[in-house]
């Protein structure tokens, strides 16, 4: 089968769209795959610079949404079903081998773009807002970063548990695709935009941040929490080193920083992926849907990850072999 190898790390540079062995089936579900989820993480395996540091050669890919080609006895799963994995390694690829607790069954009505984007972004944030954030109906999220995979799915899930969202954007023209979304304010990550934040909230703050890009928006980013408001850490998409805050602004202010490590909560806690999952069925069986994916063949995937790299996906980047 065909796959995209790291064969080096050196970021991009070091993929290459080659023959690979099928996976073995062991007591693992072997997946057609129909569509494979990028997500940033992707590229910090790729550069190395990931918590997770692998040597190559290895093939990324954290989710995958297909046709189940085989699965063992007792798991649950029949060939022919359509179904989607967090794979964790190995999705960027025609066939895959996942663990049957990692499987879950595609809700109707989604295709395999639609299913994978459902995967890492929608689980985190679901995760993010419910558990770690506690949302509650009527509370103002404020959504940096908005235009990219975690943005997207923080303003429909924000909406759907019935949140005001005031969206920031700092990419050219994404204002409309942004507000397409649901989110009621959209605003210019610019110098300035922590007041611009607090005239759409009439001084009062927000009560949750969504911030995967840490950076230098980071502090303002606090200085915009309500009193006990919530700012979630998702990721550090900007670059530039980790943000650090002075603890005595939290106590002052009656501020929380949560950090949101989904990942590693459904490695100590398997149950949690299948409780997020229904809460997210929900969602979805009422008519949530993600918008239509950035769909790039599987043997392009050096350029679709180069444009995700350069800030040029809005929403989902999804591979297809």
């Amino acid at each position: 089968m065909k796959a995209l190898v790291a064969q080096a790390l050196t970021g991009t540079a070091g993929l290459a769209y080659t023959e690979v062995p099928d996976p073995e089936p062991n007591s693992a579900v072997i997946v057609d795959v129909g569509a494979a989820g990028v997500c940033f993480p992707d590229l910090l395996l790729l550069r190395g610079e990931y918590q997770l540091r692998l040597e190559p050669p290895f093939t990324p890919g954290m989710e995958v949404a297909g046709t189940v080609r085989s699965a063992p006895e007792g798991s649950g799963f029949t060939p022919g079903q359509r179904v989607s994995a967090f794979t964790m390694l190995g999705g960027y690829a025609e066939q895959v081998a996942v663990a049957p607790d990692n499987v879950i069954p595609t809700p109707d009505g989604l295709d395999d773009g639609e299913a994978a984007s459902l995967l890492g972004n929608y689980y985190t944030m679901q995760f993010a807002l419910g558990r770690r954030g506690a949302l509650q109906p009527g509370e103002t999220v404020l959504v940096l970063g908005s235009a990219g995979g975690i943005g997207v799915a923080s303003i429909q899930l924000a909406k759907a548990m019935g949140a005001r969202v005031v969206a920031m954007v700092h990419r050219a023209g994404a204002e409309e695709f942004v507000s397409s979304l649901g989110a009621d304010v959209v605003l210019p990550l610019t110098d300035g935009w922590r007041d611009a934040v607090l005239d759409a909230t009439g001084g009062q703050g927000v009560d949750i941040v969504v911030d995967p890009i840490g950076g230098d928006a980071f502090d303002d980013a606090i200085r915009v929490l309500a009193t006990e408001g919530r700012l979630l850490v998702i990721g550090f998409a900007a670059g530039g080193g980790i943000p650090t805050v002075k603890v005595n602004r939290l106590l002052l202010r009656n501020v929380s920083v949560v950090g949101v490590g989904w990942g590693e909560f459904v490695r100590r806690h398997p149950a949690a992926q299948a409780q997020v999952g229904a809460e997210l069925n929900k969602l979805v069986a009422g008519g949530l849907r993600p918008p239509p994916p950035v769909r790039y063949p599987l043997a392009d995937g050096v350029a679709a990850l180069d444009a995700l790299a350069n800030g040029e996906v809005r929403g989902k980047l999804v591979l297809e072999p």
